[in-house]
C-alpha cells in the first residue's frame, strides 16, 4: 500500500484501539448509513477475516454500529453504540463468518426498515481508510474520501450524459466516474466522485431525470 501523507500512517482522531479495526470499521458503518439516508430498524453485520477473529477485542462491532448511527470516528458515543441502538429500537445482529474474503478486514452490512433495504461491503485498508467494494450487489471500488454520488438507473443510452449535464449545470466537476451493471439492459449504477459539495437541490434534479431510479450520497467521514 502507498501512503500519501503522514496522516495515512498515524490514522484519524478516533475512539478505539485500532485505526483499521475501529476507525475504519466506523467509517464503513457510516457509509452504509449515508447511503440508507435514515435510521434503520434492523442491521445485520457480517464480519470476515481478521474482523471476524478479533472484533470483540478491538470493538469492531461497536464501531460499525456507531457508524450506522451516524457517529464520527472521534465521537465518544461510539463506546455506547450497542446500548444506544437498543434504546432506539434498532435490532443488531453480528455474525462472524469463516468464509474467505479478498481482504482480511471486510464487513458486509445489511440495513432494513419498512421503506426498503440496503446491503454494502466495505474493507478497512489501514490508517482509518476504507473502500466500499459492493453496493446492492454491484461490484465497485470507491473510497468515500470525496463526495460520491451513487446513481441507480436503467441501463439505456443517454442516461450517463443526462447526469453529467446536470452536474455541469451546477458547476460540479467530476473527478472520477465508474459505471457497473449486472447485465445489459437491466439496472446499472454510477459512482461519481465530485470536487464540489452536492446539495439537496442537485440530488432532487438528478432524481427527476428520466430512467434514474434512485440517487444517494456516500460519505464515510
Amino acid at each position: 500500500m502507498k501512503y500519501h501523507s503522514v496522516f495515512d500512517i498515524i490514522g484519524p482522531i478516533m475512539i478505539g484501539p485500532s485505526s483499521s479495526h475501529t476507525a475504519g470499521a466506523a467509517r464503513i458503518g457510516k457509509a452504509a448509513r449515508s447511503l440508507f439516508a435514515r435510521q434503520p430498524k434492523k442491521a445485520i453485520i457480517t464480519l470476515y477475516g481478521s474482523f471476524a477473529k478479533t472484533y470483540k477485542g478491538h470493538g469492531t462491532d461497536v464501531a460499525i454500529v456507531g457508524g450506522i448511527l451516524g457517529f464520527d470516528t472521534y465521537d465518544n458515543r461510539i463506546v455506547d453504540s450497542l446500548v444506544i441502538a437498543k434504546d432506539l429500537g434498532i435490532e443488531i445482529q453480528v455474525i462472524p463468518s469463516n468464509e474467505q474474503s479478498e481482504h482480511p478486514n471486510t464487513a458486509r452490512i445489511y440495513l432494513e426498515d419498512e421503506k426498503g433495504t440496503l446491503e454494502i461491503v466495505g474493507v478497512s485498508i489501514g490508517g482509518g481508510k476504507v473502500e466500499i467494494v459492493e453496493i446492492q450487489g454491484f461490484k465497485i471500488k470507491v473510497s468515500g474520501n470525496q463526495p460520491s454520488l451513487i446513481v441507480f438507473h436503467e441501463d439505456r443510452h443517454g442516461v450517463i450524459a443526462s447526469v453529467s449535464t446536470t452536474l455541469s449545470k451546477f458547476e460540479i466537476n467530476i473527478g472520477y466516474m465508474e459505471v457497473a451493471r449486472k447485465e445489459k439492459g437491466s439496472i446499472a449504477m454510477m459512482v461519481i466522485e465530485t470536487d464540489q459539495r452536492i446539495t439537496r437541490e442537485v440530488l432532487n434534479e438528478l432524481e427527476s431525470l428520466k430512467a434514474v431510479r434512485q440517487v444517494a450520497l456516500l460519505k464515510t467521514s
